[in-house]
C-alpha cells in the first residue's frame, strides 16, 4: 500500500504577494506524492484589507499556480474571495488532482480582528465531512475552531484541518483545543499558522491519541498517516465514533 503523508507548512506572510506564493509553491515542491498539505491561513495576502480588492485579484491567479502541485496531493488553504454579489469571503479550497474539489466558506468572522468589517460570514456553509482521495476530512478555518457545535459536525472524519491566523497571545489556546479536539473526536488535527511575529508559529500534526507534533523552527513538518491509528483509538476507547 502506498504511503499517505500529512505535511503543515508555516511561514511569515510578507506584503508581497508573489514573493508568498513562491514560498507556498517551493514549500509544496519538498512534500511527497499522497501528501494532505495544508498551509495557514490568508497565507498568500495575509489580510490586507488596504489592498482588498488586489489581495481578490492575486488569490484568483495564484490557483492556477498552484492546481498542478495538486496532481498527487491534496492542498488545502484559504483565499479572500470577491464573489457575484461584490462581497468579500474567507474561502477555504482543496485542491486535488489539478482540480478545486472542495470550497468552504469561513462562517465565524473573528471581530477583534476587524474581520466582521471586511468579510461576509457564509452562515449557510457551516463544516461539514466531505471525502477526497478516500479520506474523510473536515475543515475549521481558525476562530471556528472555538465552537464546540462544528467538534460534533465533525464527528467521524479522519483528518480535521483547521488553516489559521492565531494570535500569539493566545498560543497556548492553539496548542490545547487542537491537541482536545483529536482526542474528542478520535482523529487526526492538522493546524497550520504562521510565523509573522503575531502569530503563533505553533503549526503541527496531533495523532488520534493526542500526541502532538509540532513544526517549531521547520517551515515544513511530514509526518506519516497511519488510518490504523484512528482504528485502534475508536476500538480502544468507543466513544461511538465509527
Amino acid at each position: 500500500m502506498t504511503k499517505r503523508f500529512l505535511v503543515t507548512l508555516q511561514f511569515a506572510t510578507t506584503k508581497n504577494y508573489e514573493d508568498n506564493l513562491q514560498t507556498l509553491i517551493s514549500l509544496i515542491k519538498e512534500t511527497p506524492d499522497k501528501s494532505v498539505v495544508l498551509a495557514p491561513e490568508v497565507c498568500l495576502t495575509d489580510f490586507d484589507y488596504v489592498n482588498f480588492e488586489e489581495a481578490a485579484a492575486f488569490s484568483m491567479q495564484a490557483i492556477n499556480a498552484l492546481l498542478p502541485l495538486s496532481k498527487n496531493r491534496i492542498i488545502i488553504l484559504t483565499l479572500i474571495e470577491k464573489r457575484d454579489n461584490k462581497k468579500f469571503f474567507n474561502v477555504a479550497k482543496v485542491l486535488h488532482k489539478e482540480e478545486i474539489v472542495h470550497e468552504q466558506c469561513k462562517n465565524e468572522l473573528f471581530i477583534l480582528g476587524e474581520e466582521t468589517k471586511y468579510f461576509t460570514s457564509a452562515k449557510n456553509d457551516k463544516p461539514c465531512i466531505f471525502e477526497v482521495d478516500g479520506l474523510k476530512l473536515g475543515l475549521l478555518i481558525c476562530f471556528e475552531l472555538r465552537f464546540k457545535k462544528y467538534w460534533c459536525d465533525l464527528e467521524g472524519a479522519d483528518i480535521i484541518l483547521v488553516p489559521a491566523r492565531w494570535g500569539k497571545n493566545r498560543a497556548e489556546n492553539f496548542k490545547v483545543l487542537t491537541e482536545a479536539l483529536a482526542i474528542i473526536n478520535q482523529c487526526y488535527v492538522m493546524g497550520a499558522d504562521a510565523t509573522n511575529e503575531d502569530c503563533t508559529s505553533m503549526s503541527g500534526i496531533v495523532s488520534p491519541f493526542g500526541k502532538a507534533h509540532r513544526n517549531g523552527n521547520a517551515l515544513c513538518l511530514i509526518h506519516e498517516y497511519d488510518k490504523q491509528e484512528l482504528r485502534k483509538m475508536r476500538r480502544y476507547l468507543d466513544v461511538g465514533i465509527k
